[in-house]
């Protein structure tokens, strides 16, 4: 596809919520695609009667109109446009209604990039932009070393979505640094010259996070001696960051579900109602549709939350960022930046690091301390880092061969389990669709057969 030509495809992106509107557009734009935003299904066939788009992307479950029915009366007067719908409420009836009525396809929220770009581009019978893509904003500032592609891969994806207002969901184990991803995307937004406002919500009494978020009046229960500012308040114009989402206490999902639907909220003990137009990142290493069926979190707060999911992986899934970081962190802590001997290296590379980047630096630290600014030996390193190297030592070749054995048919297995679609696969594998479309580019590379007979 020429330059031209790709920027002469105009997608029509329609949805009541205007976050998730502002994402695609903001996506699609850095594919090289012009977009039209509708609110509404009926403003949406309004649109279409007026101009001429290449594709629809539509959400399902909306005020008045659904999605499902905007989809029928497109195919009575358009029946040659492609249409992708996409929900929070994938359910299996759903989809198959929608495919029946002429839908591409059906795509669950929260939307992965990825098999969003892969399915715009089949409908559209077209290649990969070509020249004059925008270019995303993805300098690293000092501090944030990686040298993984997987990595890159989620900055990447961070400064696609940074721009629009958009809200995120971040999610990993503890110490994988989803912080340092949320730092990036209100460094990387329109919003950066405000306040970025940080809590963790599992780091504060149950009896007191209603106030630090929402603030209070003076004398509105004991010890209020004075009124406070909430958090929502102070991140006005700016971001709020909302850490370990997953403790937040049932009763208070509720009130942050309204802040998040309207923007309005209330101190404690006023009867005025506020309002913040503060941009919210979430984080959590918890499994929240878990906790969901568990009865412990809100099925509409998590939908709120997840318009984007960012999957930030586990260090030991991009061991090429161990060393970098590693020198990185000890040059911190150690102005003599002292080398590591061979068998530290060897260490560090064998170890799983359950604790990610988290417990690296804190083994760097340590490290500066007691090598003194000089060369890093076996015992400047915690004991149970190199304990667990020591144990890996005896037949490495044989053991690596064997879990590439077993990872390789885990792999297929769950592929043709789930009929080759990765974004299943790599929901039963435990691993971001990333990561799964790395292992499966080795496989193939050598020699595996991967896609269906």
């Amino acid at each position: 596809m020429t330059t031209a030509a790709a920027s002469s495809v105009r997608i029509l992106i329609v949805d009541d919520d205007h976050a998730q509107r502002s994402l695609l557009e903001t996506f699609l734009q850095t594919q090289g695609y012009l977009t039209q935003q509708a609110a509404s299904g009926e403003a949406a066939l309004q649109l279409l009667l007026e101009q001429k788009f290449a594709m629809m992307i539509s959400d399902v479950r909306m005020p008045g109109m659904s999605g499902l029915e905007t989809l029928r009366r497109v195919r009575q007067k358009h029946p040659d446009l492609p249409v992708l719908l996409v929900t929070a409420f994938a359910d299996i009836r759903s989809a198959v209604t929608a495919m029946r009525d002429g839908a591409v396809n059906y795509l669950a929220k929260p939307i992965d990039l990825d098999e969003l770009t892969q399915t715009v581009r089949r409908a559209i019978h077209a290649p990969a932009p070509s020249l004059a893509v925008p270019e995303v904003e993805t300098k690293l500032p000092p501090g944030v070393v990686t040298a993984s592609p997987l990595l890159q891969a989620v900055f990447r994806d961070a400064a696609v979505i940074a721009p629009s207002d958009s809200r995120v969901l971040l999610t990993g184990e503890s110490g994988v640094g989803k912080e340092v991803v949320a730092d990036l995307i209100h460094a990387w937004s329109r919003r950066a010259s405000g306040p970025l406002v940080k809590i963790n919500c599992a780091a504060i009494p149950e009896n007191l996070l209603e106030s630090e978020l929402f603030g209070h009046e003076r004398g509105s229960f004991t010890g209020a001696v004075q009124q406070r500012i909430g958090r929502f308040e102070e991140a006005k114009g700016g971001t709020i960051f909302l850490d370990e989402i997953g403790e937040l206490p049932l009763p208070l999902q509720a009130k942050l579900l309204r802040v998040i639907h309207d923007g309005t909220f209330r101190r404690i003990g006023s009867a005025r109602d506020l309002h913040t137009d503060a941009r919210v990142l979430a984080a959590t290493n918890r499994d929240l549709e878990v906790q969901i069926t568990a009865g412990k979190f809100r099925e509409d707060l998590f939908y709120r939350l997840n318009v984007i999911e960012i999957q930030v992986p586990p260090l030991r899934e991009h061991p090429e960022d161990i060393l970098p970081l590693a020198t990185h962190f000890i040059g911190l802590f150690s102005r003599q930046k002292p080398r590591f001997s061979a068998t530290v290296v060897a260490g560090l590379m064998r170890y799983r690091w359950p604790g990610n980047v988290r417990e690296l630096r804190n083994a760097m630290e340590r490290a500066a301390l007691l090598s003194r600014g000089e060369i890093v030996l076996p015992e400047h390193l915690p004991t149970r880092i190199m304990a667990a190297s020591a144990e890996a030592v005896t037949g490495d070749a044989i053991e690596a061969s064997r879990l590439e054995e077993i990872e390789r048919e885990a792999i297929l297995k769950a592929l043709r389990k789930n009929s080759f679609n990765r974004t299943e696969t790599a929901k039963e594998l435990a691993i971001s669709r990333r990561a799964l479309t790395y292992k499966l580019q080795r496989l193939r590379a050598a020699g595996v057969p991967i896609d269906p007979a």
